[in-house]
């Protein structure tokens, strides 16, 4: 292990290795890039968060209110997380991570925003799988107040609606299984998802019939690896009432 590489953890998990790396890119400059992997899949870097911090920032502009209470899905690196909680606004924030290594490097501070969140007593993790509490009839995202509905969810997960990181999660992105997440919003309340593919007019199609005020941001960043700029989209849309 050089000392412009290391792994700091390496975990199995339901849906193969995941790991934790840091890195040390010296024509990007003298800084720490932090790395998360499925198997040999990159799920994020901190190179590239223009979108997830967009994702939050995007999605709360559209929640009327004070003392939000807001539900993240898929911990990642934390910056949905961290940006969320920039918005003095919120005054509740659940995320909600299926893989518990994933939360044990944020409580164990292995990664740079785990001090942050862990210090913001706004903050809870929630040990569990998204897709499976989003559409729970009785459940629901709060374990200790089951039923409970939010003012905003903010998803990052899969790479888009049609590229998922586990097959079972594409029964996610149809109007049936969003009108049942739906029900854990309150009305005018905020759903929004990142995705690392350009706007899909079918997913468009889905988001309309479940929600309205529907936008598909675009959210462009400069890739030093391409020498040009990359986007992801970051789709929005309201509750009725």
């Amino acid at each position: 292990m050089g000392l412009l590489f290391e792994e700091i953890d390496s975990q199995p998990s339901s849906i193969g290795e995941i790991s934790l790396r840091r890195r040390r890119i010296p024509a990007l400059g003298d800084r720490d890039i932090y790395e998360v992997k499925l198997g040999d899949e990159f799920l994020m870097s901190s190179m590239f968060v223009d979108a997830e911090v967009a994702l939050s920032d995007l999605g709360l502009a559209a929640v009327d209110g004070d003392g939000l209470a807001v539900v993240v899905g898929g911990l990642g690196l934390g910056y949905t997380a961290m940006a969320a909680l920039k918005h003095d606004a919120v005054g509740e924030l659940l995320v909600v991570e299926a893989l518990d290594a994933v939360i044990c490097w944020h409580q164990q501070e292995k990664v740079p925003l785990g001090e942050v969140l862990n210090k913001d007593s706004r903050c809870r993790y929630v040990n569990g799988s998204f897709f499976e509490l989003a559409v729970a009839d009785d459940q629901g995202f709060d374990p200790d107040q089951p039923g409970r509905q939010f003012d905003a969810i903010l998803l990052d997960i899969d790479h888009s609606p049609r590229a998922v990181l586990n097959d079972s999660n594409a029964s996610f992105y149809n109007a049936e299984s969003l009108t049942k997440m739906a029900r854990q919003l309150r009305e005018g309340g905020v759903f929004a998802l990142w995705s690392n593919e350009p706007p899909d007019d079918d997913f468009m199609a889905v988001m309309h019939e479940v929600f309205t005020d529907i936008e598909a941001h675009v959210v462009s960043f400069f890739n030093p690896f391409q020498n040009g700029e990359s986007s992801n989209t970051v789709y929005v849309g309201r509750k009725p009432g």
